[in-house]
């Protein structure tokens, strides 16, 4: 098992990136959001927009102001689980404050060999890989600038970027649950 380190020690990545921060999520629920007062909003039927005093939305606002790139590819199981609804709606406010977000089915991921777990990819040079257990929990992240993995990530990006689907029109696709 590689050196795991708290995600706290990596989230300074995310103010002093030159230029792109890209993510692949993987997991079809994250234990950390299955506690949060935004999860507890989503079951009041609430919506999840962006929310100017929220520090990622502030972060990625402030980010993408200056030019700089944020964004993420979700896989997303079909139908998507209720953690996977959750993530679609809680993303939303995401999209707003400047993410670009997309989607893309469990399937089609597979179909095209993207790996199983998540990362973020700054600037083309650094790969922070995380590690869940069973249920969601982040155990750690992995960070690495060897050039093989981050070479590897950036293919990553670039395939799953290619056949995603943008947000609003994924969440217009989803089969509802009724």
């Amino acid at each position: 098992m590689p050196e795991l380190r708290p995600f706290a020690e990596v989230t300074h990545l995310f103010e002093t990136f030159a230029h792109t921060a890209w993510r692949l999520e993987v997991q079809r629920g994250y234990a950390s959001d299955r506690t949060s007062v935004k999860r507890q909003r989503y079951l009041r039927g609430e919506r999840l927009g962006f929310d100017p005093e929220h520090p990622w939305h502030a972060n990625v606002r402030r980010q993408t102001e200056a030019g700089k790139r944020f964004e993420r590819v979700r896989i997303v199981d079909d139908p998507p689980t209720e953690d996977q609804r959750f993530l679609l709606a809680s993303g939303l406010g995401n999209v707003e404050a400047g993410e670009d977000i997309r989607n893309l089915y469990r399937g089609e991921a597979q179909h095209h060999g993207l790996p199983d777990f998540d990362f973020w990819l700054f600037d083309s040079r650094v790969l922070v890989r995380f590690h869940h257990d069973t249920d969601g929990a982040t155990l750690g992240v992995e960070v690495t600038e060897e050039p093989a993995a981050v070479l590897k990530g950036c293919q990553v990006r670039e395939v799953a970027w290619h056949h995603a689907i943008r947000t609003a029109e994924f969440q217009s696709r989803v089969r509802s649950p009724m």
